[in-house]
């Protein structure tokens, strides 16, 4: 078996096992749509055959970091179908990272202002670069259990928007201390309703998540990153040996998939 053996991952069949993993791009407009820079700079990735792509964020509320791309308006549908058709003219297969970055954000960055979100009011370390400089990061807002709820909703909607933009899968970003990497810490998670204290509980988010991306596009088309004991982004986890088999697991119970990485 060499790198340029043909492999199957989930549906999408692929020539090689070569592969561009995901890294952030600012190179969209204020509200989320993708320019033209972004069709062309995957247009000219294309020969790596599966591309996974910038996060990308499923509401406002899920925008971090200035001038990324979002998947949740249907400007945002037409945006990606630009760089998605342009990829598979070029014969390649790509695949949308979605990412809400929760409590790693400013509200300089986003389209409504607000502060960022959270599963608890815990502030990160650092800081984060906007237009009028780098500020440091607020204290985030702590979703009700209801608004979780919707946040999951989210998640299923931007698949949704992903599959009518031309996506060939959804990956859901897990890792690098990012909203479901947050549900799943042991410091910015001080929940005591269902999703937090103990592990079954800190994995729920992700697992609900992954369900609810696998029942609206298929399991076969979801993949699920995780990073455990990554601290990046002011991310602490005191049970590393038993929670990474444990989401693992949940996720594909949920959504009887394999697709984890």
């Amino acid at each position: 078996m060499t790198l340029w053996t043909p492999t199957t991952v989930g549906s999408i069949e692929l020539p090689h096992r070569l592969a561009m993993a995901p890294m952030t791009r600012d190179r969209s407009r204020p509200d989320g749509v993708p320019t033209d820079l972004k069709r062309e700079y995957y247009r000219q990735r294309a020969s790596m055959v599966l591309i996974i792509t910038e996060g990308t964020q499923p509401s406002d509320d899920g925008q971090g970091y200035l001038l990324t791309p979002g998947i949740h308006t249907e400007a945002h549908i037409a945006g990606w179908q630009e760089a998605t058709n342009a990829v598979h003219a070029a014969g390649g297969r790509i695949v949308v990272q979605l990412m809400h970055t929760g409590r790693i954000a400013h509200p300089d960055n986003t389209p409504h202002g607000r502060r960022p979100v959270a599963p608890s009011a815990v502030q990160p370390k650092g800081a984060m670069f906007t237009a009028s400089g780098p500020q440091g990061m607020p204290t985030p807002r702590a979703l009700t259990t209801e608004e979780v709820a919707g946040v999951i909703d989210e998640f299923r909607h931007a698949a949704s928007a992903a599959v009518a933009a031309g996506f060939d899968g959804v990956e859901i970003h897990g890792a690098n201390g990012y909203l479901v990497h947050q549900f799943l810490s042991s410091n910015a998670n001080q929940r005591t309703d269902r999703y937090g204290g103990s592990i079954d509980n800190r994995i729920r988010f992700a697992t609900e998540v992954v369900s609810a991306v696998a029942d609206e596009i298929g399991a076969d088309r979801t993949g699920l990153r995780i990073s455990p004991g990554n601290p990046y982004n002011d991310i602490v986890e005191h049970d590393t040996h038993d929670q990474p088999a444990a989401v693992t697991a949940g996720s594909c119970t949920r959504a009887g998939s394999r697709h984890v990485r």
